[in-house]
């Protein structure tokens, strides 16, 4: 079976979210949407992605032709070629689309910028892919609330209880986004909790988390600062707990004294340095000599790539509604082993 997958909104998320799409056997990209002829259109072209307008508007998919770009409908027509689609357009107007999708019979998949409340189902692949099985559809956490997940739920299967304070260090702003973010200053998150760490327990409610934010004059990446105590008996040293993480997917441990990696910019060097396309990091970035366990209380350091984390979740996800794959660990595999492979093709 080779399921259909429409990308609604083809911008930062929407075009990466695309190519890995692209490069999974079981699945093809029918097309793709824009709100108009504008930055991004070209690309799309030069991967061979069919264009559909957001809106079903016949002035406003003309202009695409007018622009001098083929146009094959509006995002009805696309809905009728799919079987899934990726709601990648801006946060908060997800309801509307919403409706469009179930109203078109589509399965679909929001990001982490909608409300749990709005789609009732999340997900991310370590946390909760068998509930998502066959489901119509679910949201994929945000960046932050992926990479909490990768690093924390192993830490709970292991001991059954976990309570957990979190502190994230936001990136201002995409680097492609010129239009906000603090330039010279740190700007507290005044909603105490911030959603951050609550939205970990729309994946797994069995882990007690809160979280503090504060935004940063940086685009390249979040940073978590996090202290989880553990319940007595928990039988782990700081030792095991690095190898536990080494064994899980899509978690990198380094030493920054070892091999000079201490900063989030040195991070992303790193990530242009393996060959990694757009120089994206779909892992957590863990430091090694950052983590401690003290007793019954662990810290540690995280880098978060807010761009790419949430791409191969995608895949997944697509794979856990569809009902194609009941195994988290073999989808992981298949999507990270296809998308490494498609990058070195391209």
């Amino acid at each position: 079976m080779v399921i259909k997958v429409a990308i609604n909104g083809y911008g930062t998320i929407g075009k990466r979210v695309a190519d890995a799409v692209d490069a999974q056997d079981d699945m093809e990209i029918v097309g793709v949407t824009k709100t108009r002829p504008a930055f991004g259109c070209d690309l799309a072209v030069r991967k061979g992605y069919p264009i559909y307008c957001t809106y079903d508007d016949s002035d406003k998919i003309a202009a695409f032709a007018s622009a001098g770009y083929e146009c094959h409908g509006g995002l009805t027509d696309l809905l009728e070629v799919a079987d899934i689609v990726i709601d990648c357009s801006p946060g908060k107007v997800g309801a509307s689309n919403l409706d469009k999708y179930q109203s078109a019979g589509v399965k679909w998949i929001f990001q982490g910028g909608e409300k749990h409340a709005m789609t009732g189902m999340s997900y991310t692949s370590s946390a909760n892919h068998a509930e998502n099985l066959n489901a119509d559809g679910t949201r994929v956490v945000s960046c932050n609330t992926t990479g909490l997940s990768r690093t924390l739920v192993p830490l709970y299967n292991h001991c059954g209880k976990l309570s957990v304070e979190c502190t994230m260090i936001r990136r201002a702003a995409d680097p492609g986004d010129s239009s906000k973010g603090p330039i010279n200053a740190i700007k507290p998150v005044l909603k105490v909790p911030s959603h951050h760490g609550p939205d970990v327990m729309t994946v797994k409610p069995e882990i007690s988390i809160n979280s503090m934010a504060v935004a940063v004059p940086t685009t390249i990446m979040h940073v978590h600062v996090i202290v989880a105590q553990l319940p007595d008996g928990h039988g782990l040293t700081t030792e095991s707990v690095i190898d536990m993480w080494s064994k899980q997917p899509r978690i990198i441990l380094m030493d920054g004294g070892e091999t000079g990696i201490t900063t989030t910019a040195e991070v992303m060097e790193y990530a242009r340095d393996i060959g990694r396309k757009w120089g994206d990091l779909h892992e957590i970035f863990v430091w090694r000599d950052g983590v401690k366990l003290e007793g019954n209380t662990l810290y540690y350091f995280q880098a978060i790539h807010q761009e790419s984390d949430v791409i191969p979740e995608n895949v997944d996800a697509i794979r856990a509604l569809m009902g194609t794959e009941s195994d988290w660990l073999a989808s992981v595999a298949k999507t990270d082993q296809s998308i490494a492979k498609y990058n070195n093709i391209l």
